[in-house]
């Protein structure tokens, strides 16, 4: 299975399969609003597989902009982006369109401003790396109902080893910085950034 999953090999590409709930909405508009361009264009490429027709946003501005021209009835859209927090794109599409469905996305585990976000209107946040068979059972999922768990979770150590490796890149693979950041020591990091990705 590749990191987004892939539809059934009897399916042509943006067919849906028999008995999937997508096929119950006329209306398949999807806006991806992610700064990861080799994510979001995997990601794109997987949901219009499944049936979805997608838009892509790199930021807080052109998220806005495509959803005040035309108000998707699904958004997969990150937490954090360069000029801004996918919240703002959340709360803008909200306003446009109420009933429109949205999956938050953060890598960074920060689960108060993930809650903020379902209290704005998203139907739910996944953490990434989220494939697209976990996007479309959360965007499919029904109003206080929860997608079905992941059959294969990324294990604690493999969350905790992605967040250290988010944070440093962010500090552009600093590792005296990342490890003030991260409240860790020195050596303990280095140790960590020398090894493997658990899995």
């Amino acid at each position: 299975m590749t990191q987004f999953g892939t539809p059934s090999p009897a399916a042509a590409p943006g067919a849906i399969p028999e008995g999937d709930p997508l096929a119950a909405h006329a209306d398949r508009s999807l806006l991806i609003v992610d700064d990861d361009k080799p994510f979001s264009t995997r990601l794109a490429r997987a949901m219009e597989a499944r049936g979805y027709q997608v838009q892509v946003a790199e930021s807080v501005a052109e998220g806005v902009s495509l959803v005040d021209a035309h108000p998707p009835a699904f958004a997969v859209i990150d937490m954090r982006l360069a000029d801004g927090n996918g919240l703002d794109v959340i709360a803008r599409l909200k306003e446009r369109r109420p009933e429109a469905r949205g999956v938050i996305l953060t890598g960074y585990g920060n689960i108060a401003t993930a809650v903020t976000a379902v209290k704005l209107g998203a139907f739910d946040y996944l953490a990434k790396p989220a494939d697209a068979d976990e996007i479309h059972g959360t965007l499919m999922a029904q109003p206080g109902e929860r997608a079905d768990p992941p059959e294969n979770p990324m294990s604690a150590d493999r969350v905790r080893w992605e967040h250290i490796q988010r944070v440093y890149e962010l500090c552009n693979r600093n590792v005296s910085e990342t490890a003030r950041r991260l409240n860790m020591h020195r050596r303990t990091l280095q140790r960590i950034l020398a090894k493997r990705a658990p899995r």
